[in-house]
């Protein structure tokens, strides 16, 4: 079963930098893509910023220009570079995972959450 471990998250300032990362672990798997998700307090999960094995990205409007992801598919791991950081920001990060086992089955594997917190 792939396993995810997310770090990096903690208090800031606004405009302030933060980098999360997101290790996968496990066994006979391929990820297709990884990415990260976000919810804050009282409101749903929303997507982040993602990124296929080969390369192509996808983030939200809110975090373009100020976001990067980056990624290391020969180690299963994706990170996440956060720029000017607003307290808007502020929400449990969570590290998705897609893909296959060589098996023929796929997975949707999710970290368990890190806290970012943006301070005015």
């Amino acid at each position: 079963q792939v396993q995810l471990v997310e770090s990096g998250g903690g208090l800031v300032q606004a405009g302030g930098s933060l980098t999360l990362s997101c290790a996968a672990s496990g066994n006979n798997f391929r990820i297709n893509a990884m990415g990260w998700y976000r919810q804050a307090p009282g409101k749903q999960r929303e997507l982040v910023a993602t990124m296929t094995s080969g390369g192509t990205t996808n983030y939200a409007d809110s975090v373009k220009g100020r976001f990067t992801i980056s990624r290391d598919n020969a180690k299963n791991t994706v990170w996440l570079q956060m720029n000017s950081l607003k307290p808007e920001d502020t929400a449990v990060y969570y590290c998705n995972a897609k893909g296959f086992y060589w098996y023929g089955t796929a997975f949707d594997a999710w970290g368990q959450g890190t806290l970012v917190t943006v301070s005015s």
